[in-house]
């Protein structure tokens, strides 16, 4: 039985048709091996392969792969939607899903077959962006299905990563890193000195070592590393309190290194999926992500309970040692933050050669919301109110927005020009009068050697730029009617690297550079304060605060900026749009490439519409 869609950009009839690379490269068949399939997934496409045909059926496989990789990675349930949507509607697949903080569901042929899968998720910048290029490379027509799934499989195991990034991707190389991010974030963010920067670094590398022995275990033993993370913070914070002359701030002790355990861009991005209609999946991920704050502030004060005979009168008394520094006082803030900052790329698997990227969003993001926060407290003689938590909040997601969309706009452009070159898309450099791709190419292909030279670049891309130079050679020769050359052939390895090239060609998500520089906007951690005065609350009962009041405010606050900011991107390139288009009609696709390559600048819903029976495909969130 013929494939319902005949449209099937991803066949290999259609790229070598198509594809520019593959009319001039001949590239060895691949084909991926479906016997290793789970039981249930093994059995959904045997029945799909007899009812259809093998391709459509390796589709589905692909579909879902991708689904539970890319939550797997991050768990932004819109943006894997949209992904997936695309990837049916491109390759022609009957495919429906249902997304939520854990569990996914997916069915196919209206319901004809239902899988399920528990995923659980943690922070992964890289493989988020890799998998979601996968699939863009496969719907664009750049890729099979065979070469795709082959690709996902050894993104798993760490062969398109560079060596650095396989060392921090996981233990023991994230033992460098969490004590980094504790110590400079207990300072940049909460009030603390060089003192409690060390007692954070200490606390941050005993929780990892603590992290890191319980995951080795594995099993039941993980469900106690929230527990014992925060009892052991409590205790070595509080112990160093009690026994050098309680000078120190508990709190950005506490706070900086339970920064690591609080997933605080979860609480923004469930505002998302409830502004997006999906509203099961938001309130669950609100919920959930407040509680698992709750349980590490509990175990911090069961810690104190340890460590000190009075820890309520403790925690009064220490907040006396904390923001005793004036940071905007200080040259050092800024570099500060930026290594805060960097920790926290770290964190999140960044890219190294990319974290430029990610420092600049940060940055954007962090002194927007510094100078406007600063801006409010110095106009009004009150303390600081929500007002100034809510604009400043709103000034710095908005300020990320626009600098991470401005920064993927003008590197897509960039790109597009140094992989048209090494995948032979279009003129070779040296066949046109044009200057930029010289320019584009050789200032690339420097940066790429430099960075390997330094040992953060990945291998695949240095090797590329010396196998352009045999493609191009062997090229001409193939156009050259005396030359007895017929084809190109290359070995395995360097069909490897042609394939590593076309997926990396894709535009990188957005979202790779954007939420680091939300999680840096502290919703987590405010959360977090409140909570600490739920459970020991101030003497004076005046102070106590309304915990829930300042968890939404701040997180709405922050959702509502990424909105404005993205409502700025699109005004902008509207207009840019409207004028380009008066000036040259023509060129209206080109300059939307170069605002924002293949149309994922748009980040947030706009108003809910639609048939509530496909809402959760169908609703209006482009990435």
């Amino acid at each position: 039985m013929a494939a319902k869609s005949p449209k099937r950009v991803c066949s290999q009839s259609h790229l070598e048709e198509h594809d520019g690379l593959r009319k001039t490269v001949s590239f060895a068949e691949r084909r991926f091996d479906p016997s290793n399939l789970p039981a249930d997934m093994l059995r959904v496409y045997t029945s799909l392969k007899d009812r259809f045909d093998e391709e459509y059926a390796m589709l589905f496989v692909f579909n879902m792969q991708t689904a539970m990789e890319m939550h797997r990675a991050w768990n932004m349930t819109l943006l894997t939607s949209k992904t997936l949507k695309k990837c049916s509607e491109m390759v022609g697949l009957t495919m429906t899903w249902e997304l939520g903080v854990i569990k996914l569901k997916f069915f196919m042929e209206d319901g004809d077959f239902e899988l399920q899968r528990k995923v659980p998720y943690d922070y992964d910048s890289e493989f988020q962006d890799m998998f979601m290029r996968i699939a863009s490379a496969l719907y664009n027509g750049h890729l099979t299905v065979h070469e795709a799934l082959l690709f996902q499989e050894e993104a798993k195991q760490g062969k398109h990563t560079a060596k650095t990034g396989l060392f921090i991707r996981d233990y023991p190389g994230r033992l460098i890193v969490l004590p980094a991010m504790s110590s400079t974030c207990a300072v940049i963010f909460f009030g603390g000195t060089e003192k409690e920067a060390g007692v954070a670094a200490l606390c941050g590398l005993v929780t990892g070592l603590i992290e890191y022995g319980l995951l080795r275990v594995g099993g039941e033993a993980t469900l106690l590393i929230d527990l014992a993370v925060g009892l052991v913070t409590g205790f070595i914070g509080s112990l160093f309190y009690r026994f050098d002359g309680q000078q120190y701030c508990l709190s950005s002790i506490f706070m900086g290194t339970l920064y690591w355990f609080f997933y605080g861009t979860a609480f923004v991005v469930g505002l998302v999926e409830i502004l997006a209609g999906e509203l099961e999946t938001g309130v669950t991920r609100f919920m959930a992500v407040s509680i698992k704050t709750f349980v590490l502030c509990v175990m911090a004060c069961f810690g104190m309970m340890l460590a000190v005979p009075n820890p309520a009168e403790v925690w009064e008394a220490q907040s006396a040692n904390c923001a005793t520094i004036d940071l905007s006082a200080h040259w050092w803030r800024v570099p500060l933050y930026l290594a805060c900052s960097t920790a926290v790329l770290g964190q999140y698997r960044f890219r190294l050669e990319q974290f430029w990227r990610g420092l600049l969003v940060q940055l954007a993001g962090y002194e927007t919301q510094f100078q406007v926060s600063r801006y409010f407290v110095e106009r009004s003689a009150s303390d600081k109110d929500n007002l100034d938590v809510m604009a400043s909040n709103v000034c710095g997601a908005a300020a990320s927005v626009v600098t991470a969309c401005t920064l993927s706009a003008i590197m897509d452009f960039v790109n597009s020009t140094y992989y048209a070159q090494l995948l032979q898309r279009g003129a070779h450099r040296d066949e046109t009068d044009s200057m930029l791709d010289d320019v584009v190419y050789g200032c690339i292909s420097a940066i790429v050697k430099f960075f390997n030279c330094i040992g953060i670049g990945r291998q695949h891309d240095k090797d590329m730029v010396e196998l352009e130079k045999k493609i191009y050679q062997h090229s001409k020769e193939l156009k050259d009617p005396s030359h007895p050359r017929s084809e190109i052939r290359l070995d395995p390895h360097e069909e490897d690297l042609l394939l590593d090239t076309i997926v990396y060609a894709e535009s990188m998500n957005i979202w790779a550079m954007l939420m680091p520089a939300v999680y840096q906007l502290v919703p987590g951690s405010m959360i977090a304060k409140m909570w600490f005065q739920t459970i020991i609350p101030p003497s004076d009962p005046s102070l106590q605060e309304n915990t829930f009041a300042g968890l939404m405010v701040t997180s709405i606050s922050l959702a509502l900026g990424l909105i404005i900011g993205e409502a700025i991107v699109q005004i902008f390139k509207g207009f840019a749009n409207l004028f380009c288009c008066k000036s040259k009609d023509a060129d209206k696709d080109k300059v939307d490439k170069k605002l924002k390559g293949d149309d994922i600048a748009h980040v947030f819903p706009k108003a809910m519409s639609g048939d509530p029976e496909t809402m959760s495909q169908d609703s209006d969130f482009k990435l």
